[in-house]
């Protein structure tokens, strides 16, 4: 079963690995990476996603980003399965410290990882 993870209004309607010292040293590289190249990935179009603590909807919910905004992804990591927009998935992406959103909702051009996982 799965979850629908976004805040819609009516009118809008029309990870964890074993080398825990490579994965932390690449998660850093890969901020540091989206920091100076400034990479953004667009949430879908007239969702407003909410962003959580962590890799689930039972998590907190901190903010709900904006339509059309635009966010970097500094690494992924594996949690609830999410139906959304682009497909069902178990990645969460992290796009600042302790803030999460499903990957179902980001727009990245392809399936599976395009950032290193969270230790």
């Amino acid at each position: 079963m799965s979850v629908e993870e976004n805040t819609q209004e009516p009118a809008a309607a029309a990870a964890v690995d074993g080398a825990g010292e490579v994965a932390a040293a690449d998660a850093v590289t890969a901020t540091a990476e989206a920091a100076a190249t400034g990479t953004r990935y667009p949430i879908a179009p007239g969702y407003r996603v909410n962003v959580r603590t962590g890799p689930g909807t039972s998590y907190r919910i901190v903010r709900t980003l904006p339509y059309d905004q635009k966010i970097p992804i500094y690494c992924q990591k594996p949690g609830e399965r999410v139906t959304g927009p682009y497909g069902t998935s178990n990645l969460w992406d992290n796009i600042a410290n302790g803030q999460f959103v499903a990957d179902a909702y980001v727009y990245t051009g392809r399936d599976g990882y395009i950032a290193p996982r969270c230790d």
